[in-house]
């Protein structure tokens, strides 16, 4: 499975570590955030990806280049001006074929073992109703209310009969998804992935696992540097961080 990076956000909550870099090559444990992520999705046999880039996008392909000496060989997709999450997906389509492909937020850490849920989403993503396959976490101290109802293996609508007795999880910033989720999308334009996953999600094609390892969303300085120390001190207690 292709997978692709979303690398181009401005990074506004970090400044002004990024005022000068891009969020991606920030470091934590000795490694920038990115290359956490390459490294991860190599050892699962992910080789082939696409990363986007906006802000500050020359730094990050002058620090990765072809990804060979992380085990991965990178396509990278240029946006003058960051388009969003689906605005960015739907820019890289030509890059990411016709099969199911995976999508990581490039500012997240997490412990997963990329290989088992490339699996598990490829599987679910063979079923002709499923459309999107999202990982899910533990609500974090910063979003306790979280985002995603899971009953099962499904993503559930608010409204439906089962949605009362599913926890309500937040979505990790992972998920693996089919082309045509991004139908609607023009290339080119700026649009947010939410509304395409509550639409899909309406219509019963959502799917999705929920994840208790080792997770984060870097979001702030303070985050950074709490990664940046438990990594060094040996600590990646299970749990969202």
């Amino acid at each position: 499975m292709i997978a692709m990076i979303l690398a181009a956000g401005r990074g506004e909550r970090m400044r002004p570590l990024t005022d000068r870099m891009p969020k991606p090559l920030l470091e934590a444990g000795g490694r920038p955030l990115i290359v956490h992520l390459l490294e991860a999705l190599a050892a699962a046999g992910c080789r082939e990806l696409v990363v986007n880039t906006a802000h500050l996008g020359r730094m990050l392909e002058d620090a990765l280049g072809s990804g060979e000496r992380h085990g991965v060989r990178i396509a990278w997709s240029h946006e003058g001006e960051a388009l969003e999450t689906a605005g960015g997906i739907a820019c890289a389509r030509p890059l990411l074929g016709d099969q199911p492909f995976l999508v990581v937020n490039g500012d997240v850490w997490t412990d997963l073992d990329f290989g088992g849920f490339i699996a598990r989403a490829g599987a679910a993503l063979a079923r002709p109703a499923c459309e999107a396959y999202l990982l899910l976490v533990d609500n974090p101290r910063h979003h306790p209310d979280g985002d995603f109802r899971l009953a099962g293996d499904r993503v559930v609508d608010e409204a439906c009969a089962d949605a009362a007795a599913a926890p309500k999880y937040t979505f990790a910033g992972i998920g693996a998804y089919r082309p045509r989720l991004f139908d609607g999308v023009e290339p080119g334009a700026k649009a947010p992935l939410a509304p395409l996953l509550f639409a899909a999600r309406a219509r019963g094609a959502v799917s999705g696992e929920h994840f208790g390892g080792g997770w984060m969303d870097i979001g702030t300085p303070q985050r950074l540097a709490d990664l940046d120390r438990r990594l060094r001190d040996g600590l990646t207690a299970a749990g969202s961080l």
